[in-house]
């Protein structure tokens, strides 16, 4: 009699994020093509827990299909469910789940998530769907969570700029011998130049969307019509391919000027020299440090000073990943830091651009506009702003996180509740990021087109940046005045005369008092 055949086991899914869209792929390396299934799914959960700005939305969902369509090429079974399939459950969980009974699965694979609440959810699959889930580690990464505990643990003082002399002695990118090139680690003082419109200053290149970017762009408009932002023109690369030719762009046009004017802003210039390029990296579609290593070959060849290749580099080696480690060594109780007790609720015009400061009407506009802008946009005049006000941290965090195409919340937070705004107590910072009108001026052209005299600093038509930037001083005294990287600004704010110290009080509370709080 002939043998029976043992039933063939069911296939392992690989669960594939929306940022994870990298062929290198932790989970798909320990795959077996031939017989593993990649799922993915555009889910309303993912789309709609913070109001994700329009062409955010669009830009994952058109690189997410795009990307499962690169990989049914490259020869793997992927299962892909769109928002608007009728089977749709809505979650993540419900689609991991739904596929495994449909497949008849053996089991899940997926790569650790970017996210904590991400985490969290994938903690409930084994349950939902019956099988063993296994989470590997995200190697696209050069530090890993452990690596950046470990280099943490009994330090009391977790400044950036050590942690990123580490990475470079890691990756031995810009080394000469045991030695940073050039004698220094770090040549941020030399990046710090306004800038003026210049016929040169590049353009970011712009990609016309083919059928299945309009697929989703009609999806969007139709799905989202409530959520921030506008949606069109929609010019962002969503396939590998595209976004390398960003990158080269970048290289060949931008990288040489980046450092000398990566923190200015100019009103018809709302990309300068910056690549654009951090919302391809944090999807997956560029390699970080392959891009790292490739601009450290345009230093090597003489096309691009070290100031910039420097700069550029700590961005992402440096800051990228000390951010990320920060975020998992301190969550979840991280995301409701508030130092400095601050509770005024967001105005309502981070949501409509309409203000009549031009430097937060350019910011805001651009960031409707282009769900982008610039880190010294976000950091000194969003960022400033909201510091300077005491907004709500997680109401400005939440902000943050839906307006723009390249945030995650693992690089966001704690850019905002760190970075930005103090509400960690010093964690990130050694002071609080806290400027007046005069930054401003100094670094963008944005003051000679306002109503408000940037020179005033009270008064009728003052600009509000100056007599708010006291005034915060003054409200948090009790938790500020003792830092000793303040001492100059107290010093000069005790010896104003009582009079103009009123002035200050009298003019910020006017001006608080009469912001509208925003509704959804």
């Amino acid at each position: 009699m002939p043998r029976s055949r043992t039933p063939a086991a069911g296939p392992t899914l690989i669960a594939v994020l929306g940022d994870q869209l990298s062929l290198n792929l932790s989970s798909l390396q320990i795959a077996d093509r031939s017989r593993d299934v990649v799922v993915m799914a555009e889910v309303a959960d993912e789309a709609s827990y913070v109001r994700h700005h329009k062409k955010k939305i669009a830009f994952l969902f058109s690189a997410m299909r795009h990307f499962a369509a690169e990989l049914q090429a490259s020869g793997w079974q992927v299962r892909y469910v769109r928002l608007d399939d009728k089977t749709n459950g809505g979650s993540l969980t419900s689609e991991v789940a739904r596929m495994a009974r449909q497949l008849k699965a053996t089991g899940v694979v997926v790569t650790e998530p970017g996210e904590w609440r991400v985490r969290e959810m994938i903690g409930t699959w084994e349950s939902a769907t019956g099988l063993p889930v296994r989470i590997v580690p995200d190697d696209r990464f050069i530090a890993s969570r452990d690596e950046f505990a470990s280099w943490a643990e009994g330090r009391k003082s977790l400044r950036m700029e050590y942690f990123y002399r580490e990475m470079r002695r890691k990756t031995g990118l810009l080394r000469d011998g045991d030695e940073p090139e050039g004698g220094r680690w770090n040549f941020d003082s030399e990046n710090r130049k306004p800038a003026k419109s210049d016929l040169f200053i590049p353009e970011p290149l712009r990609f016309a969307p083919d059928a299945i970017t309009r697929d989703v762009l009609d999806l969007v408009s139709e799905r989202f019509s409530n959520h921030f932002g506008d949606l069109e023109p929609f010019w962002f690369a969503v396939t590998r391919h595209d976004a390398e030719k960003q990158l080269r762009h970048f290289l060949k046009t931008g990288l040489a000027q980046f450092g000398d004017y990566q923190d200015a802003m100019l009103l018809s210039e709302p990309f300068l020299y910056h690549s654009i390029l951090s919302l391809y990296i944090n999807c997956g579609l560029i390699d970080p440090l392959d891009l790292c290593r490739r601009v450290e070959t345009e230093y090597r060849e003489g096309r691009a000073p070290l100031n910039a290749a420097e700069g550029f580099i700590r961005q992402i080696i440096g800051w990228r990943e000390y951010v990320r480690g920060i975020y998992w060594l301190k969550m979840p109780a991280y995301v409701n830091g508030n130092y400095l007790s601050a509770t005024r609720p967001l105005p309502d015009f981070y949501w409509t651009g309409e203000t009549d400061m031009a430097c937060l009407k350019a910011a805001i506009g651009q960031t409707k506009t282009e769900a982008y802008a610039h880190h010294i946009q976000r950091l000194m005049v969003t960022g400033n702003f909201a510091l300077l006000c005491g907004f709500d941290p997680k109401q400005v965090h939440e902000w943050y996180l839906a307006v723009y195409a390249d945030a995650y919340e693992w690089v966001e937070l704690p850019n905002t509740v760190g970075m930005s705004l103090f509400a960690d107590g010093g964690l990130l910072g050694s002071k609080p990021y806290a400027a007046s009108g005069n930054y401003i001026n100094k670094m963008s052209d944005y003051c000679g087109t306002c109503r408000y005299d940037v020179k005033k600093r009270t008064g009728a038509g003052a600009c509000p940046f100056n007599a708010l930037y006291w005034d915060f001083l003054d409200r948090n005294a009790d938790k500020l005045a003792g830092n000793p990287r303040m001492t100059q600004m107290y010093a000069t704010w005790r010896r104003m005369a009582k009079s103009d110290q009123d002035a200050v009080r009298r003019d910020a509370r006017t001006f608080l008092d009469a912001l509208t709080p925003w509704t959804a």
